[in-house]
């Protein structure tokens, strides 16, 4: 099985967050997160927030649909990455760091 592009990965919902829901980062912010993406989903959306020079806590409703993309992203990148595994490995996605895009910290 081919290696995870964890920046590949990233790029994709960063393009995601923009077309639908207007998030729309400066390229030095994108490169930022994807080269250390946060490790679950309130820091992805604060940090998306943060980019975006927004108050995560002013459109409630908003905050949500971008922690809910975010959060199904990151939920299909652990699929992956449990599909990746040797059955006896232990996995999980508590310990995924995805700046390597390979589960190890890094």
């Amino acid at each position: 099985m081919a290696p995870r592009d964890s920046k590949a990965e990233v790029r994709q919902l960063l393009h995601e967050l923009c077309v639908d829901l207007g998030f729309c980062l400066p390229p030095q912010e994108q490169r930022r997160l994807e080269q250390a993406p946060p490790a679950d989903a309130d820091s992805f959306t604060y940090a998306v927030y943060e980019a975006e020079g927004m108050d995560p806590g002013v459109h409630d409703q908003l905050r949500r649909q971008v922690r809910e993309r975010i959060d199904r992203h990151m939920r299909r990148w652990d699929a992956l990455e449990g599909a990746d595994r040797p059955d006896d490995e232990p996995g999980g996605h508590h310990g995924r760091h995805l700046a390597d895009g390979d589960g190890t910290a890094g």
